[in-house]
């Protein structure tokens, strides 16, 4: 299949001002062959991640579609907006000290998932997300070897945490 014609999206939102990228593929397909998420960004915005407090403010970079039916709170954070009504997240200043912020992804993981699903590729920066979200795996498997399966009220919150990462909890 041959590769679509470049789109330059332009950012600028609360996080970034006149940020541009390329998108070089079509939405949804031709993902590195070690990358496979179970949820799509709209699935994951739908199901309800991060307290409904991420992307708020930048959904004019994304497809209005993904945010037609997303859980998004009207002020802060609100577990019960999570799919499992628990919070799992991590402050963002933790995952800066850490250094595991992508300069041009200043929102995290889930930003350069939804870039990258769009078409965005940056070859470095995908193959260490992408080497990031196959470590996160560990955690899906302690859901499988620990709870029975489809037993939803079993570590929901290490559930709402892999949720966060495109990996399908509902299901283990």
């Amino acid at each position: 299949m041959p590769r679509k014609k470049k789109k330059i999206v332009i950012v600028n939102d609360k996080m970034q001002k006149n940020y541009h990228y390329s998108l070089v593929e079509s939405s949804g397909i031709n993902f590195d062959s070690e990358f496979k998420p179970e949820l799509t960004p709209k699935e994951m915005l739908k199901l309800g991640i991060f307290g409904g407090v991420y992307m708020r403010d930048c959904q004019k970079e994304f497809p209005k579609s993904w945010f037609k039916s997303a859980k998004l709170a009207e002020g802060k954070r609100n577990k019960k907006l999570n799919y499992f009504s628990i919070s799992a997240s991590i402050p963002l200043s933790y995952w800066q000290k850490k250094g595991w912020i992508y300069k041009n992804d200043p929102r995290g993981w889930f930003q350069w998932y939804c870039r990258y699903y769009r078409g965005r590729r940056i070859e470095g920066e995908d193959k260490r997300q992408i080497k990031r979200w196959k470590a996160f795996k560990r955690h899906v498997v302690a859901i499988k070897n620990n709870c029975r399966q489809g037993d939803i009220t079993c570590r929901p919150k290490q559930r709402q945490a892999v949720l966060h990462w495109a990996y399908d909890s509902r299901d283990y």
